[in-house]
């Protein structure tokens, strides 16, 4: 059997095969026959009644940590086609997708489909592209069946692994970045309750992983300097931080409109600002996860703070030491600057 391009190369790949045929023996003839075809997410039963699903592990994936849920799909994610007016939300996880998402998706339906906001979940508005879950259909599949126009799509992808489409088609973008301390402390939390990703261990655990670059999607610093460096030359790409979302989300969403070419009224702007804050999302069903049967609650909310600085509560002295240490190295040939606090 030849190995497909796309799979990392060696003892990972086969490490990987094994795991899929593992799981289509699990799962039987009719999820072989599907594929990533998933099935509709009202049908799941609550979480509690649900056995969780086994914890992922991580493998290397064109020379990126990843896990299988964003590559048993890969060929359909890689040959994706991407239309001209398609706007893609590409951010590292937790950096603030689901915001972004929201504001978007408030700017262009809010008024025209008010009802979506109540009936559909943010993930349903809103595919994640790569994703491959089972318990609804696949990120490539919501996308390409969306009614909207314009498309919104969100992926977490390093800029190198984009399907190539997103470029030829010109397709705006927007990417958010969030500052490295305060996105270890949120993607740590997130990894505690999501059952799809790999166990976290201890915070000292994670942050040492983290620094490593060992996490699903790879180094936070190869990411957020990747995209930083594509913004240089792809002029549909605007660049958002987290941290000035925080300090002035009107301001942003303002500069979002401006990108966009909308022309949208102040009011309506105002409008937007406010219905975005953290703890009115943190409430709504619709965008804070709630329905999402592999996520466990009780361990963390998927919204958990929203706040810039978070970090002090958890890093000791001579984690911080260390982890400015590494920093300095693995950021020293970019030019993007981060906020750790407002």
């Amino acid at each position: 059997m030849s190995i497909p391009r796309c799979y990392g190369q060696g003892g990972s790949y086969k490490k990987h095969l094994r795991r899929v045929k593992s799981r289509r023996k699990i799962r039987g003839k009719k999820d072989k026959e599907n594929g990533c075809k998933g099935i509709n997410i009202m049908e799941i039963p609550d979480s509690s009644s649900m056995k969780p699903p086994s914890r992922p592990e991580l493998f290397d994936f064109e020379g990126v940590s990843m896990i299988h849920y964003f590559t048993d799909n890969w060929e359909k994610v890689k040959n994706f086609q991407a239309r001209p007016d398609d706007i893609l939300i590409a951010t590292y996880p937790k950096a603030g997708t689901t915001w972004v998402s929201y504001i978007l998706d408030l700017l262009y339906f809010g008024n025209d489909a008010p009802e979506r906001q109540t009936s559909q979940p943010i993930y349903t508005r809103v595919p994640f592209l790569e994703s491959c879950f089972k318990v609804i259909p696949s990120g490539t599949e919501l996308a390409e069946n969306l009614p909207t126009s314009p498309r919104l799509i969100k992926t977490h992808l390093p800029v190198q692994l984009v399907p190539k489409s997103f470029w030829e088609q010109n397709s705006k973008i927007v990417y958010v970045a969030r500052n490295a301390k305060d996105n270890a402390v949120s993607y740590f939390h997130f990894d505690r309750m999501n059952m799809v990703q790999p166990e976290p261990g201890d915070w000292n655990t994670f942050l040492q992983k983290f620094m490593e670059g060992k996490n699903v999607f790879g180094p936070w610093y190869d990411h957020v300097s990747g995209w930083w460096e594509k913004k240089q030359t792809y002029s549909n790409l605007i660049y958002l931080f987290y941290e000035d979302l925080v300090e002035d989300t009107g301001r942003e969403v303002e500069h979002l409109c401006s990108f966009l070419g909308l022309s949208t009224s102040v009011e309506e702007r105002e409008k937007i600002t406010k219905g975005v804050q953290f703890d009115a999302m943190k409430q709504n069903k619709m965008t804070n996860y709630s329905t999402i049967p592999v996520m466990d609650f009780k361990i963390s909310p998927f919204m958990r703070k929203g706040k810039v600085g978070d970090w002090k509560s958890h890093f000791t002295v001579a984690q911080n030491e260390q982890f400015d240490e590494v920093y300095k190295q693995k950021m020293k040939n970019t030019t993007v600057k981060f906020r750790t606090e407002i």
